[in-house]
């Protein structure tokens, strides 16, 4: 019988480290001060959620060249349930600035804010994929 209890525990536990989270993806950043915007690619780093600049585009939507591309833009993310994330940061390429972030997932939107020093900033990011 413990046996069978020890193998059944197991596999709950394997299930669920399968699961992606839903917020796993490509993401359309909002065109930013400069009009360009981003594909962002985010995902687990362990326990946390991270995103990484993927591709960029100039305001004409032609992909350009930038030696951010690959840089981690958000790190440190915990999922708090209920599509809302918090603790993490998030870099801003156009105004090369890291905030305190948060997100809330609905649906293909993801709505991302970020904070320093009491100035906030937010915008909402759709799904790609």
């Amino acid at each position: 019988m413990t046996k069978w209890m020890t193998m059944a525990a197991g596999l709950v536990l394997a299930a669920g480290t399968a699961f992606a989270d839903p917020v796993e993806g490509v993401w359309k950043t909002q065109a930013g001060d400069d009009g360009n915007y981003a594909h962002v690619t985010i995902s687990t780093c362990g326990a946390k959620i991270c995103g990484v600049l993927g591709k960029g585009f100039n305001a004409s939507g032609a992909e350009i060249a930038s030696e951010n591309i690959g840089r981690k833009m958000i790190w440190d993310m915990s999922a708090d349930g209920g599509g809302k994330y918090s603790g993490g940061k998030i870099w801003a390429p156009d105004r090369d600035k890291t905030y305190k972030s948060k997100m809330t997932l609905s649906g293909n939107a993801l709505e991302v804010k970020g904070c320093v020093l009491g100035i906030c900033r937010g915008q909402v990011w759709t799904r790609v994929n």
